[in-house]
């Protein structure tokens, strides 16, 4: 009797199959023993930490002990005898008793001038008792500045502005004399705020203990254009 196969339990179809996969998955495994990689461990030791035992010192209290005062002196006892027989060469006779007839001398008191100590001409304060003043005050010297300064056209045209802090002597009669710029801004209105206080009136001049003296004056002149 012959045996039937069926065509599905017959693997002679699929036999050709079966090797490529076999030799796909052989060739894979090749590969991959070709491009494994092995790294050499590395140990690290961190070390081991000893600790040596110290017995604690009982360090013993020690208190600084300070010597005692000395003994105050004992109160002496003994008696110096001084000679009390000096010879006293003025004599002094006092009157106790006053009649109609004593006369009496008329006792004049010393009267001490104090002479003023001479202020030096040359000497120029900073400070005094009564500062030099503009005559007619400070709105008389505001009012003075509006009406004689200038504006440089240089500066005009320039556009520039700001404060020239002038510094000037008034003397002892009032006049302005050294006169000079602390600090300017250039453009002709140094020369101008120069101008403008060397030909001011003559100030109230500054006194010290009454007297008129020299004193330097520091005065800020403001440019400002409308």
């Amino acid at each position: 009797m012959e045996a039937k196969k069926s065509p599905k339990a017959d693997l002679e179809n699929k036999k050709r199959i079966f090797l490529q996969i076999g030799l796909a998955i052989a060739l894979l495994g090749v590969l991959a023993a070709f491009e494994w990689k092995t790294y050499e461990r590395q140990v690290y030791d961190l070390g081991t930490l000893e600790m040596d035992f110290i017995e604690e010192e009982d360090i013993p209290i020690t208190r600084q002990e300070t010597p005692p005062p000395p003994p105050p002196p004992e109160a002496s006892t003994e008696l110096v005898i001084v000679d009390d027989d000096v010879e006293i060469e003025d004599e002094f006779m006092v009157d106790v008793e006053a009649t109609v007839m004593t006369e009496v001398k008329e006792f004049t008191p010393v009267v001490v001038v104090q002479e003023e100590e001479e202020i030096s001409e040359e000497v120029i304060f900073t400070v005094v008792e009564d500062q030099p003043s503009y005559p007619g005050g400070e709105e008389a010297r505001i009012r003075y500045l509006q009406e004689n300064l200038r504006y440089p056209q240089m500066a005009r045209e320039a556009g520039i502005q700001g404060t020239v802090f002038v510094t000037f002597v008034v003397e002892r009669d009032g006049s302005v004399t050294d006169v000079r710029v602390l600090r300017g801004i250039g453009g002709g209105c140094d020369e101008e705020a120069v101008r403008v206080v060397q030909n001011m009136p003559r100030w109230n001049p500054g006194r010290q203990r009454g007297q008129p003296v020299r004193v330097q004056f520091n005065m800020p002149i403001r440019f400002v254009l409308n």
